[in-house]
């Protein structure tokens, strides 16, 4: 903390300094002429650009200094030189920190290692001071008038320093209370929300693209419909009466086919009153689409063909990694490095004076420990484009090289020995447990979306699991080998929640592959209709991919009088928990039709191959500190 009050105390100085040469580092406005992606894609030598980002890297070189600016596309290297820049402009150039926000203008160049750059152009004959004017409003930051430039402009000054030096952010609480941190420090966190960005806009095109209607409806509800969870109660005072957050889009959506709207649909916030866990959190987004004249089938075909749209146009591919194993495949990665360091220091101490340790010999380990500390690393950054499975087989290739250019090598094999055994296994063990997390995730098999996709009755995978028999034993036998199975059961469970925590606990984390389980009993699902073939299920199913559920689907309840009769038995006979509005909707005639609920977060979870919901949360809900 105390190092963290020094760094602020300095960048406040700085920030004085640059008052006192009367220039105001907290700009209105800068526009540049291109992004940082763009100016690199369309790269031509000379050709000048205009820029504008976040400070990530600076490396001071005397007099000439390079830095890195990220702007949302990317980043690219800037070059700073004392002599082409001007007295003036080094001095106030000599004041930038890392995360400060810059505008940059200057011609595209590519250095001696091939990196793609911009050389900041002259400040001979223009004033930091005189131009302030100019730059705040132009129009176009490339746009030539008589009065000349300035090289660079300083956009926002930061008065805090980055986290961890932008060698990224890994403390999980800070990263969720304070997710601008997180979205700075680790671009892969950036793109994952980007990425949300874009499942969401092309839910609604294809949605759009079949007739389907978008609507708005009412986040705050008399009485809470549309599924059985806990609501959260706020008051209006404007009305003087208690209202209660919405559980569910579906009731009023409904209302929406009563009306004479034959697909409509929502996209909106949910809210309940429950758990929080890997999977759940009490706030979510939820996707709701109704079709006039359809059923379950017809939302089966919806479903599967929207989620195939979704990873072709956004992921790129139907060959999904399994959540968690980006994360498995990165640690290995890091744990090869820190090996490699290890065994190097080890090396080269052995390799002492007394030892005779040839110059030849020294040069030659340090290029070797390059070269694989480099493709160590172009593995570890590729993990955002290219599959987990792909990166670790090329990692397991480096590790072998490490072992037989290290561990084989007749030069370097005899003085570590005698320098620390001890050490020497401790490595050697090292990489022997990142060779074998890197083959685990190797033989995790991906999730496939190919169609089509497989389709299983609740009961049969129910007796797959618990016995053949499950559902003729006595309800008291079902209790009890529910409980040997494992299952978490209480006293007040009833029969079907019973078999429904076996289902949870036993089968639903075995579904990987994308699997739509139908037929469930009636008594949890209220708002479908019966099947005609078995009468105690219904025309439901749950598609569930991943091993958790991603959207239900139903064949829904038109019969206003059956609907009724399941609505009163799910209220326990409190009057007051039934929506009459509804039900008075439903007597004015419901055409038949399929509906179904899709969780976003839990999308977007599977697609992009996260492991908790709170990382594909913006702002997840946490207990104030």
């Amino acid at each position: 903390m105390d190092d963290t009050n020094s760094l602020i105390e300095q960048r406040k100085a700085k920030l004085a300094a640059l008052r006192v040469k009367g220039i105001d580092p907290f700009k209105n406005k800068f526009t540049p002429a291109e992004s940082c992606a763009d100016a690199r894609k369309n790269y031509a030598g000379g050709r000048e650009v205009a820029l504008a980002g976040r400070i990530t890297a600076h490396r001071d070189m005397g007099k000439s200094m390079f830095m890195d600016i990220r702007d949302q596309s990317g980043r690219i290297q800037v070059y700073a030189q004392k002599n082409i820049l001007g007295d003036e402009f080094w001095e106030i150039f000599k004041h930038l920190d890392l995360g400060d926000f810059v505008g940059v203008r200057g011609t595209l160049f590519t250095t001696k290692t091939g990196e793609i750059s911009i050389k900041l152009g002259s400040g001979t004959g223009v004033s930091p001071v005189s131009t302030e004017k100019n730059t705040t409003h132009r129009q176009d930051a490339c746009a030539t008038t008589e009065t000349a430039q300035p090289p660079f402009v300083i956009l926002a000054k930061a008065l805090r320093p980055p986290p961890a030096k932008w060698h990224g952010l890994e403390d999980t609480e800070i990263r969720y209370r304070q997710r601008y941190l997180d979205l700075m420090a680790n671009p892969e966190v950036k793109n994952v929300f980007l990425k949300r960005s874009q499942i969401v806009a092309e839910i609604r095109n294809f949605l759009h693209s079949r007739g389907f209607v978008e609507v708005e409806t009412p986040m705050m509800q008399a009485i809470p419909g549309g599924a059985a969870a806990q609501p959260f109660k706020t008051h209006h005072n404007a009305l003087g009466c208690d209202f209660y957050m919405r559980i569910a889009l579906e009731l009023p959506l409904k209302r929406m086919l009563v009306g004479g709207v034959d697909k409509v649909f929502e996209i909106g916030r949910v809210f309940r009153n429950e758990g929080l866990s890997r999977k759940h959190n009490p706030e979510f987004t939820m996707l709701e689409a109704y079709q006039a004249f359809g059923d379950y089938e017809s939302m089966m075909e919806l479903v599967e063909s929207l989620v195939v749209h979704l990873a072709k146009t956004v992921v790129g591919t139907l060959v999904i990694p399994r959540s968690g194993q980006k994360a498995q495949v990165a640690s290995a990665i890091d744990r090869a490095v820190e090996a490699l360091n290890v065994l190097s220091d080890q090396i080269l101490g052995s390799l002492s004076p007394k030892k005779s340790g040839p110059d030849e010999v020294v040069s030659s380990h340090r290029d070797s420990k390059k070269q694989l500390m480099e493709e160590l690393w172009k593995h570890r950054n590729s993990l955002s484009t290219v599959a987990p499975i792909e990166v670790a087989q090329a990692v397991l290739d480096v590790v072998a090289k490490v072992k037989s250019a290290f561990f084989l090598d007749q030069t370097f094999i005899k003085t570590p020995i005698e320098h620390d055994m001890n050490v020497w296994k401790n490595v050697e063990d090292t990489f022997g447990q990142t060779e074998n997390l890197l083959r685990q995730e190797i033989l995790r098999e991906p999730i496939s979306l190919d169609q089509p996709w497989k389709r299983s009755r609740y009961k049969d995978l129910v007796r797959e699991k618990a016995g053949v028999d499950w559902f003729e034993i006595s309800p008291d036998e079902r209790r009890q080998h529910a409980h040997d199975l494992g299952a978490e059961i209480t006293k007040d469970y009833q029969d079907f929640e019973v078999t429904g925590a076996v289902f949870e606990k036993l089968i639903e984390p075995t579904l990987i592959q994308p699997t739509f389980v139908t037929h469930l009993p009636k008594e949890l699902v209220p708002l479908a209709k019966l099947s005609p073939d078995d009468p105690t299920t219904v025309e439901v199913f749950e598609c569930c991919i991943n091993g958790q559920e991603i959207a239900p689907a139903y064949t829904e309840q038109n019969d206003p009088i059956e609907q009724r009769e399941r609505l009163e038995h799910q209220a326990g006979g409190e009057q007051q928990k039934l929506d009459e509005d509804f039900l008075i909707a439903l007597e004015h005639g419901m055409p038949p039709a399929g509906g179904m609920g899709m969780g976003i977060d839990r999308l977007c979870m599977m697609l992009l191959g996260q492991e908790s919901i709170r990382d594909v949360i913006l702002f997840p809900q946490l207990k104030p500190k």
